[in-house]
């Protein structure tokens, strides 16, 4: 298994199965999924959000930002699905999952990813609530 999987995807993905697949047998594991809101940071229902990217330098970012935090953590295997393209609410947006020797590692290194996920990593968020779509310039509070 590779220690670093980070995968920035266009299509859907299951993280069960994402998960069943990635496998290990570390003492403890933290596993973080998150899905698309059905509500706009307006408070509008929700049609879509559209998240775009860089090809390439997203990954190699995204790809840093684990690798530091892995050694800084001292965890070790991280996998981490991104999805990208125009995303409908309930779909699965991301997937982390940490692997450790203890609990306390992984837990910290997965919120301190999390985190640096949605406040570094180069993703353009809009939101669709009807026929226009919203460049958003912030992102929700932890």
């Amino acid at each position: 298994m590779d220690s670093i999987q980070v995968e920035i995807r266009s299509t859907p993905f299951n993280p069960w199965s994402e998960l069943a697949r990635w496998g290990g047998d570390a003492a403890a594991s933290t596993v973080f999924i998150g899905r698309v809101r059905a509500i706009a940071m307006d408070g509008r229902p929700l049609q879509a959000l559209e998240l775009q990217h860089y090809p390439g330098l997203c990954e190699r970012l995204v790809s840093s930002m684990v690798q530091r935090l892995q050694q800084g953590h001292g965890v070790g295997p991280v996998l981490v699905i991104h999805r990208v393209g125009r995303l409908p609410p309930g779909e699965p947006i991301v997937l982390v999952a940490v692997q450790a020797d203890r609990r306390g590692a992984a837990q910290r290194c997965s919120v301190d990813l999390l985190e640096e996920l949605k406040h570094g990593a180069p993703f353009w968020k809009r939101e669709w609530c009807g026929d226009q779509g919203t460049w958003l310039t912030g992102n929700t509070p932890l």
